[in-house]
């Protein structure tokens, strides 16, 4: 697809959604009730009260287990309860992503050494099943208010829209001239309200989702903690990756050039030795020019790895290695930088590998005609963005470059997002630590 292939297409999306902008918006109101979203919220909302109830039925257990915990019964029970929590935490995570949309992970699973002292000690001092003991507490107030909601919104709309049958002694009754217009106002109130009780709904289920994401889910301590060792092994992995591609590098490359260059040069100095022959000596020096080649070969081979390890530009500074980086492109390229203060080097070195590899994925798979690039220091972060206008469709997909970008970019707490829309454009955004 040429630029101009894709700016038309783009013209005709941008007129197709104007046109059916204002329709869309009246249709989405309508097709709401029916819709999954609104199907899945109505189901939860139904558990809800046999969930709160069997919360409330384990805070009563806690209650009593704390209270026993003056003689030898109430340690165990109350160590069993906070066991259990972790059990009804699980059901309720489980219920709120598949039926409320709530995306939670799951968190770290309970680990005991042997023996009853040390299974009591690890219960007892979960950090998860007390999450969810609070959890069981706090979402009793919030459980009744999206219940009440449900009930007013839904159980309210149908009621009106059903008055003409119920309110009157008759049908017939409701069709006479003095009871037709209070009976149509009650039924297009509840129509409305049922049209907008999906809304509803979902906005007073927010205090359960956000209870959920809160308090079901791992732990801060325990997300900085697999951040850090998935940062970890992503480290190594691409260090012992880095030093085959040298070891390669340097095998298959330099050490053959010199390998040959020492054969060139061994038979110069046999052909030397015989140099009252001319024919003889016209070979030796043919020999010792491919030798020279050889060499200037081998030095630039060498020059390329080091500049590979890391990048000379980086010595004055990320901005000018950016710059320089930029103004080689093939493609026009624009940049545009404010770095008051200079990262750490290996957060440099990051990000000049970041913005090269952004910038050849633009100029192989886009098909732009221009980019953007920029760096901004802001808040101790190194915010770096990579734009173009080509067809879009980029992905953080297995196996692809921007994959294995991101890998390298959690190593050191960073992130990425990729706004890649069909048709263009493209914008991808970096976000690294100023230092480790």
């Amino acid at each position: 697809m040429t630029v101009i292939d894709v700016r038309r297409h783009r013209a005709r999306r941008n007129m197709g959604g104007r046109a059916e902008g204002g329709f869309g918006r009246w249709r989405a109101l309508i097709t709401a009730p029916w819709e999954r979203r609104a199907r899945r919220e109505i189901a939860y909302t139904l558990l809800l009260p046999a969930m709160a109830g069997i919360g409330l039925a384990h805070l009563v257990l806690v209650l009593l287990s704390v209270l026993l915990t003056a003689n030898l019964v109430g340690v165990p029970m109350l160590a069993l309860s906070v066991r259990a929590a972790r059990g009804v935490g699980a059901a309720n995570r489980r219920l709120a992503r598949t039926l409320a949309g709530v995306r939670v992970a799951d968190p770290a699973a309970f680990r005991s050494g042997p023996g009853l002292a040390n299974w009591l000690a690890a219960a007892l001092g979960d950090v998860t099943g007390w999450r969810a003991v609070i959890h069981g507490l706090l979402r009793l107030p919030a459980a009744g208010a999206a219940c009440a909601a449900a009930a007013g919104s839904w159980g309210g709309g149908l009621l009106l829209l059903g008055h003409p049958w119920w309110g009157q002694s008759s049908v017939l009754a409701a069709l006479s001239p003095s009871g037709l217009p209070g009976a149509v106002l009650m039924s297009v109130a509840g129509l409305a309200l049922l049209l907008l009780a999906p809304w509803g709904l979902h906005l007073a289920l927010a205090p359960e989702r956000l209870l959920t994401r809160a308090l079901l889910g791992p732990a801060p301590g325990d997300v900085r903690i697999r951040r850090l060792e998935q940062a970890r092994a992503l480290a190594v992995d691409d260090a012992v990756a880095r030093l085959r591609q040298i070891e390669r590098d340097l095998h298959d490359g330099t050490a053959a050039r010199l390998v040959t260059l020492a054969m060139s040069l061994g038979l110069a100095k046999e052909e030397l030795e015989h140099a009252h022959d001319p024919e003889r000596l016209e070979r030796a020096r043919t020999l010792v020019d491919s030798a020279h080649r050889g060499a200037k070969e081998t030095v630039a081979e060498l020059r390329d790895l080091i500049r590979g390890i890391h990048p000379p530009a980086l010595d004055q500074g990320l901005e000018t290695a950016l710059a320089t980086l930029t103004a080689r492109s093939p493609i026009p390229a624009r940049f545009d930088a404010d770095l008051p203060e200079r990262p750490a080097p290996a957060i440099e070195a990051i990000a000049y590998y970041c913005t090269a590899e952004l910038l050849a994925n633009v100029i192989k798979h886009s098909g732009a005609g221009q980019a953007t690039v920029g760096a901004r220091v802001s808040d101790g972060r190194l915010s770096l963005l990579v734009r173009d206008d080509g067809v879009g469709g980029a992905a953080i997909r297995a196996g692809s470059g921007l994959h294995g970008l991101a890998a390298r970019i959690r190593t050191v707490d960073g992130t990425i997002g990729v706004h890649s829309p069909a048709g263009g454009p493209t914008v991808i955004t970096v976000e690294l630590p100023l230092h480790l």
